[in-house]
């Protein structure tokens, strides 16, 4: 999907999505799918979020550790 292409005002923004965590887990899912509309393409603010998955045995929280690394010994 192209950016510019995109509605940015028919996206919601995550920051209103509220879930009853009192809810059992299952149900916490259905009603965060059910206000988000789209999980894979919200916005956060002005910003537009994509999330898309590639097929690797690296984890986000690997990535996360190797960039805060890098960024550490940079300064």
């Amino acid at each position: 999907m192209d950016y510019e292409n995109i509605d940015r005002d028919a996206l919601v923004d995550i920051r209103d999505v509220k879930v009853d965590t009192s809810l059992p887990k299952e149900e916490r899912i259905r009603d965060f799918i059910r206000q988000i509309k789209n999980p894979y393409l919200f916005r956060h603010g002005k910003y537009v979020v994509k999330l898309t998955f590639s097929e690797t045995d690296v984890t986000l929280e690997d990535l996360m550790a190797d960039y805060i690394r890098s960024k550490c010994a940079a300064g």
